[in-house]
């Protein structure tokens, strides 16, 4: 095998073929193709085999018919939604029926350090900056023909909003270091999990590039609003797991009910994340309710079963405190207390995170990852 063959073959061994010290435009086409060779197959969640979006509730429905709607328009679209609900699949969707025949490139616009965001999208020429020792072409150049997708565009900086305007309305870039206007043709789609119109008033997001983005907004509503795609999802993701690792996995009906209870913070990514859990901690098995991990097993509607240990744990009347016969899981109700005594903390702070955080002698950050981790709502008594 020669060193075509072996770098074709296996990306990653130009690793040790790189001149050393490593210039950073040579080092990131070599990880790009690592990634494009050993990334996550196209819809890790939310897309069968089919190319359709899984899923039989009225929102999901809702979703299908907007994104076949718009698909063969060169409309850009703005996705709406929570982090892990599916934006990315619903932009392949419409993607597929569009009729382009050149590629989907998707990047994400908040992961990428702001001095590097520039040259990511437009490319650079030669000599643009140290390191720079050949001209490379940007995102929007290799999604030429096809369709460029933006995500969590509210988190890109104010000086790449006003560049993206000019794209979106002249369909020309200029690389970094460049003073060539290069056409290009792209359909855009962007997405975000951001309340846009919020971030507007904050002055953290262009109005004309919100109202440039929004000519056609499809919003995907949180899982937990969507609960009759819990099934259909679920029996997705073991097939396509048991087809991969040659398993097989039976989930009951007292399990489906569980997690259709359940408030998913994660979404659909959350679930997807869950089932291959089960593929690992039950090969070959059944899953029942008692199987799921917490905090799903600790999602209940219902009131807690001892509420004299919640007074305990509020008050100290000296009072002793009775236990059941069989035991008692004291981490699942200690943070069942959590839960309820940060909900009326943020009620009482109206809302305001860094009030309630106060109000509970903890800092903000660790506030905001336990509302997170226990999909509580930031409501205030009279508004949200």
């Amino acid at each position: 095998m020669n060193d075509a063959e072996l770098h074709k073959r296996y990306p990653w061994a130009r690793l040790h073929a790189l001149d050393y010290p490593v210039r950073l435009d040579a080092l990131g086409a070599v990880l790009e193709e690592i990634r494009a060779a050993h990334g996550p197959a196209r819809g890790a969640y939310g897309l069968g085999q089919s190319g359709r979006l899984i899923g039989d509730s009225a929102d999901t429905r809702r979703v299908r018919r907007l994104a076949k709607q718009v698909a063969p328009s060169l409309a850009t679209v703005l996705i709406l939604g929570e982090s892990g609900t599916g934006k990315e699949v619903v932009a392949r969707q419409i993607h597929d029926q569009s009729g382009r025949e050149g590629p989907f490139v998707a990047i994400n616009s908040g992961a990428i350090p702001e001095q590097l965001l520039e040259s990511e999208l437009f490319g650079h020429e030669r000599g643009a900056f140290t390191g720079a020792v050949s001209t490379r072409a940007g995102r929007f150049e290799q999604a030429r023909g096809g369709t460029f997708f933006l995500d969590e565009i509210g988190d890109m900086p104010a000086v790449m909003q006003v560049k993206l305007l000019r794209v979106l309305e002249e369909r020309v870039i200029e690389r970094v270091g460049g003073t060539t206007s290069i056409p290009v043709d792209v359909r855009v789609i962007a997405a975000t999990h951001r309340d846009l119109p919020a971030r507007i008033e904050a002055g953290k997001f262009r109005e004309d590039l919100f109202y440039r983005l929004s000519v056609f907004p499809i919003e995907i509503a949180p899982l937990r609003d969507r609960t009759d795609d819990i099934e259909p999802l679920v029996f997705e993701f073991v097939d396509r797991l048991c087809r991969d690792r040659s398993v097989s996995l039976d989930i009951g009906a007292d399990a489906i009910e569980r997690l259709r209870r359940y408030a998913w913070p994660g979404n659909v990514r959350e679930l997807a994340n869950l089932i291959e859990r089960l593929v690992v901690t039950r090969p070959n098995g059944i899953v029942t309710a008692r199987d799921l991990p917490w905090p799903i097993v600790d999602d209940r509607t219902d009131d807690p079963p001892f509420p004299e240990v919640i007074g305990a744990a509020l008050t100290t009347t000296g009072d002793r405190v009775r236990l059941p016969a069989d035991g008692f899981d004291l981490r699942e109700h200690l943070a069942h207390i959590e839960q309820g005594i940060i909900q009326n903390a943020l009620a009482e702070a109206d809302g305001v995170v860094q009030r309630a955080a106060e109000r509970l002698g903890i800092g903000r950050t660790t506030l905001v990852e336990k509302i997170r981790r226990y999909g509580l709502k930031r409501e205030s008594k009279g508004h949200k």
